[in-house]
């Protein structure tokens, strides 16, 4: 059993959502890099994230809805935030997403 195995569930959630803060801050320090990006390499995005709040806010019978989600995620509207720091992707990201696609396809049929 690990250290974090033995903390009081206060003491745990209350670390794991620090850290999820920090990874909402580090995002937002890093405008730069892009959802398809983090799609291709970690399988998930701010949009993920959006809608695992919403998914763990419906599961404490809390109302929390998508745009809302996103909006806490992004720090703005998320039109506004697309609008400003999400160009278009590259030939070469949708080429990567695309084969990233394909491998995960084929690992779960296989």
């Amino acid at each position: 059993m690990s250290a974090f195995d033995q903390l009081d569930p206060t003491t745990r959630t209350e670390l794991e959502a620090a850290a999820f803060r920090r990874l909402l801050q580090h995002l937002d320090d890093n405008k730069d890099v892009q959802n398809i990006d983090l799609m291709i390499l970690a399988d998930f995005c701010r949009n993920c994230l959006s809608k695992w709040l919403v998914s763990a806010a419906e599961a404490r019978d809390e109302s929390l809805n998508y745009d809302e989600a996103r909006e806490y995620v992004y720090g703005m509207p998320y039109s506004e935030w697309k609008e400003l720091y999400q160009p278009e992707a590259t030939p070469e990201q949708m080429a990567a997403w695309e084969a990233h696609h394909a491998k995960k396809k084929a690992a779960k049929q296989g």
